[in-house]
């Protein structure tokens, strides 16, 4: 009864057969394409995405790797649904691609952002330190009082250095911390002063006074360049961003004039070509503009 069965399995039509082995291998190869690209998620979670939540829990923002994620892969299916629905395909892959990497860019902004009003924090710090160091307090005394007073980042990033000493990490190993949580050139040569400072007994209320006189300073010229450069900066975006805006407006407009772009392989070795050469113009006209001091 058996052989009869597997005789009647063997005697199949071809069609049947040829369906068979097809299911399988499709079932099999999505599966195994699940199993990649599963992986692909996990190894992308690890490298960029613990990273990116690393960046948060140093600027005092507690979120979730897999909430960030999601939050990424929504944002990316929102800008790829609006530029489908009313720009067009090319749209939807250029908005997808920006929303793709869009928490990145909050990430790398915000934390610029936060250095930058740290070392404006800083200045004030340090004059009041030295104050502090005049009326005869310990360093230990004077980071408590400025945490006090000062509002975040700065009182965040010395309380934590505080608490850290007082747990018995040493003043030099805290501070040495702090520096590399900030990422603030100005709070790395703080760091690296007092404690040559306090290794050789310097006079650490007139070396305060010098940083701080230092910093005021260096503020005070970037604030020159910033202003003799903006012009240059804005042109770089401009002639950056106009053919973008230029392709966006005709798509909206007269999308019969740039379809037969989105059709044809030269099209998008066009595409391509101009994206390139708008990247390097921009990155070069933001290198001549870019002065550091």
């Amino acid at each position: 009864m058996l052989e009869s069965d597997f005789l009647k399995y063997l005697m199949l039509p071809a069609g049947e057969l040829i369906f068979l082995f097809t299911a399988g291998a499709v079932f099999f190869s999505v599966l195994m394409i699940y199993n990649i690209l599963n992986r692909a998620v996990e190894e992308y979670q690890k490298k960029y995405v613990v990273k990116s939540v690393d960046q948060f829990s140093e600027m005092f923002l507690f979120i979730d790797a897999r909430q960030l994620f999601m939050l990424q892969i929504a944002i990316t299916a929102l800008a790829m649904l609006l530029g489908i629905l009313f720009l067009g395909l090319f749209s939807m892959v250029i908005l997808g691609i920006f929303g793709w990497f869009f928490p990145q860019i909050v990430v790398q902004y915000y934390r610029k952002f936060r250095i930058k009003k740290f070392e404006t924090q800083l200045v004030d710090a340090l004059i009041a330190m030295s104050n502090a160091f005049k009326a005869g307090l310990t360093m230990q005394q004077a980071m408590e009082g400025v945490a006090r007073e000062a509002g975040p980042p700065l009182s965040q990033e010395f309380m934590l250095t505080l608490n850290e000493i007082k747990l018995g990490v040493t003043m030099e190993d805290a501070l040495v911390n702090m520096a590399k949580r900030v990422g603030s050139d100005d709070l790395e040569l703080t760091v690296t002063s007092t404690n040559i400072a306090r290794s050789l007994g310097g006079n650490m209320a007139e070396m305060f006074d010098i940083i701080s006189t230092t910093i005021r300073e260096r503020f005070r010229l970037e604030g020159k360049i910033d202003s003799i450069t903006s012009q240059g900066k804005l042109q770089g975006w401009i002639v950056g961003m106009m053919p973008l805006a230029l392709w966006l407006v005709l798509q909206y407009m007269r999308p019969d004039l740039t379809e037969p772009m989105t059709k044809h392989l030269f099209g998008y070795l066009m595409f391509g070509a101009i994206a390139v050469l708008e990247f390097v113009g921009m990155m070069w006209i933001r290198r001549i503009v870019n002065v550091d001091i």
